[in-house]
């Protein structure tokens, strides 16, 4: 390869005291729907995800659906016609889900979603989401609602006990401000949330629960307001964004450039958060904020989700504004996914940092190379929006470099990034780059004819291929002491540790 240009100069300050580093992208995952958790391939990633990027808690909605049977006819009714055999709550499959995460040492986000049963049951309106049919219309009476939240609660307080239970998040619906979840209004919701926080401060006042979960950062504000009227307040907040929400409604609070309120910028959802985090600050909130869905496309079908731009983005926007939230959860942990539709394709554009068989796309990677850092951070001069790097010095320097173009159709240009180093570097000094074909398993998955349905023989292969491997570094010394050249496309990553 002929020698790159080089494309920026990054300088950590060495001798500057170190902040904490919180590792905000770490601990909360996304499983697409409750009821895959008591599958056997979920539950091998979740062990997978929680051995390489620290997964602890586990969010994932439909909690109530009806593949759950929370609200069902009873057995022995077997007989009687259905109008004459009433439902009654049971907890069998959702305690399987439950189960599952626990004994994988991992604990839920219990997610109170969406009305129990079928339409008709617990809410007058017709309106379902997803294939199997969730009731997302308004509760027609909260006080059942609130019986029946309250009454779960207490069946896992006596299963589990009270203080395992205490350590979940309980999470009040999911996306309310978006019509294809909720047939309802804010004002509906807001009464949803106080039933349900009533409901589970009844079973004991220190289970958390928390809201308003929101798509695009929407109603902070207004919940706030309407919680500290009704005495409501939550325990932690959470919200959602993805990069091209602008394409649906410019609404969200928003800090940073006009020029990157659009969904062609990669910096519309850094702005977001950050304008959420203003907000929130201007309020006074201290509390725990959890961005518990985020991603560059909120599209269920984008293929560039499954490359190495992606991971360069999750890596960009974790450097920019990681550390000013509790919680990120990328959307999602798995391709295990059924909304609008189901993969044809190993590799087809969804939303998951793992493939149907469980390979790890770039986005996985990246998790990984976060994870990897340090817990001490030191600022970095230098850069831009399309180059920047991470350096913690804690033990080992570690220095995480990113690469991200402002246009997403840019060719991928080999560029090089000069890093000075603290000192003369060691006879340890390793790299891991994520680019086109460093760990990147879409390159193997190529090389065998892109297989819709790899083979046995093809996947074991692909697996092997599937780890994180080292590349060589450069390194130099010039006038103002040693460098570490890193090399990287376009859209690229590389992490430098130094023991």
């Amino acid at each position: 390869m002929t020698i790159p240009p080089i494309v920026a100069t990054l300088s950590p300050r060495w001798h500057d005291v170190p902040r904490a580093l919180r590792h905000s992208w770490s601990g909360l995952g996304n499983i697409d729907q409750f009821r895959w958790l008591a599958r056997a391939d979920v539950q091998a990633q979740l062990r997978l995800a929680r051995d390489e990027i620290g997964l602890r808690y586990v969010r994932a909605a439909g909690m109530y659906g009806p593949e759950q049977r929370v609200w069902a006819r009873r057995l022995r009714d077997w007989k009687a016609a259905e109008a004459d055999a009433p439902k009654v709550a049971n907890w069998q499959f959702l305690d399987l889900g439950i189960e599952a995460l626990l004994d994988n040492g991992l604990k839920p986000v219990y997610t109170t979603c969406f009305c129990p049963g079928l339409p008709g049951d617990f809410t007058a309106s017709p309106a379902t989401c997803w294939p199997d049919r969730n009731a997302i219309g308004m509760p027609r009476d909260l006080s059942a609602w609130a019986s029946f939240v309250a009454d779960g609660l207490r069946h896992q307080v006596t299963r589990y006990g009270l203080e395992e239970v205490r350590s979940w998040y309980v999470e009040c619906w999911n996306e309310p401000n978006l019509r294809g979840f909720f047939d309802g209004n804010r004002e509906d919701f807001l009464k949803l949330w106080s039933a349900t926080w009533r409901a589970v401060k009844s079973v004991h006042a220190d289970i958390r629960i928390g809201g308003p979960s929101t798509a695009r950062g929407e109603w902070l504000a207004e919940f706030l307001d309407w919680c500290d009227r009704d005495k409501t307040r939550p325990d932690y907040l959470a919200t959602h964004v993805y990069n091209n929400d602008s394409e649906s409604a410019p609404l969200s609070p928003f800090d940073g450039a006009a020029a990157d309120r659009v969904k062609d910028s990669p910096n519309f959802a850094a702005g977001v958060i950050r304008g959420a985090r203003t907000l929130l600050d201007a309020r006074g909130w201290s509390g725990e904020v959890h961005w518990n869905e985020w991603g560059r496309s909120w599209f269920p079908y984008a293929p560039a989700r499954d490359d190495v731009q992606e991971a360069a983005f999750i890596v960009k926007t974790m450097s920019e504004v990681g550390h000013t939230a509790s919680r990120f959860a990328y959307w999602c942990l798995s391709d295990i996914y059924d909304q609008a539709g189901r993969s044809e394709s190993e590799f087809d554009g969804n939303y998951g940092m793992l493939s149907l068989h469980g390979l790890r796309k770039p986005s996985w990677m990246a998790h990984r190379l976060l994870c990897m850092l340090g817990s001490r951070e030191i600022h970095v001069e230098g850069g831009d929006s399309t180059v920047g790097a991470t350096a913690t010095v804690d033990g080992a320097t570690r220095i995480l470099v990113w690469r991200h173009p402002m246009n997403a159709d840019a060719p991928q240009a080999w560029g090089r990034v000069v890093v000075r180093l603290a000192g003369e570097p060691t006879q340890a000094l390793r790299m891991w780059r994520l680019g086109s074909t460093d760990n990147n398993i879409l390159a193997a998955w190529r090389g065998y004819g892109s297989p819709a349905y790899p083979t046995p023989p093809q996947l074991a292969d692909l697996r092997r291929a599937n780890v994180l491997t080292e590349q060589p570094v450069l390194t130099v010394k010039d006038a103002l002491g040693w460098a570490a050249l890193v090399d990287l496309e376009q859209a690229g990553v590389a992490l430098v540790h130094d023991s």
